[in-house]
């Protein structure tokens, strides 16, 4: 089995979000491993020296924790998306092996991202979970590949509702975001939805 992998926002030198990363960690540790629940907190020391920068913390684990790591953050830029297809990738847990994730990744053309749909349904892309905005709300795949600790976050404070969104749906939401550890609604990837390079359109 490969290796999982939690990745926290420090920002400030503080974890941010830890009830949820708490939560999904010991999850795939009680689904996965059988085994009791720990307090991520406790066990992960952050460097004197990452003030005022914003960093990833990587964490590896198993049965154990394996290796924690800080990595200094960086944005990339996401202009444009393709959709693919797969209908066997499963992604339940965060894994660290990304091997079928980046094949699919590199079938997006001149695209920054994709979309990648599984048996009709819109999922994720590969670096978070998706939104839509229908003029009036944000709404997400109500089936992704994985729940993301931002993902939670926002359902739980009502900022945004799960529904179920098929590939046919997409032409009638106005725009798509890209929400993970480090993009929030506010200062997510926020796209037309025309910038989905092969989006279905209506039949006139």
């Amino acid at each position: 089995m490969s290796q999982l992998l939690e990745t926290i926002k420090v920002e400030n030198g503080r974890l941010l979000n830890m009830s949820f990363h708490n939560w999904r960690f010991n999850q795939a540790r009680k689904e996965l491993f059988n085994l009791p629940e720990i307090d991520l907190e406790q066990v992960i020391s952050i460097p004197d020296d990452l003030a005022n920068i914003t960093y990833r913390c990587r964490v590896l684990y198993d049965q154990t924790i394996q290796k924690v790591e800080f990595i200094p953050y960086q944005t990339r830029s996401i202009h444009s998306l393709q959709i693919v297809y797969d209908n066997t990738i499963n992604y339940a847990y965060k894994y660290a092996d990304r091997t079928h994730l980046n094949e699919l990744f590199k079938k997006r053309g001149n695209a920054d991202e994709i979309i990648i749909v599984k048996k009709g349904l819109i999922t994720d892309c590969t670096i978070g979970n998706l939104v839509f905005y229908d003029g009036e709300k944000w709404l997400t795949p109500e089936q992704p590949l994985l729940a993301g600790t931002q993902r939670q976050k926002l359902l739980s404070e009502g900022q945004i509702r799960q529904a179920k969104i098929t590939e046919k749906d997409l032409i009638n939401y106005q725009k798509v975001g890209i929400i993970n550890a480090f993009y929030l609604l506010d200062n997510m990837p926020s796209l037309p939805i025309n910038k989905i390079n092969n989006l279905t359109k209506p039949t006139p």
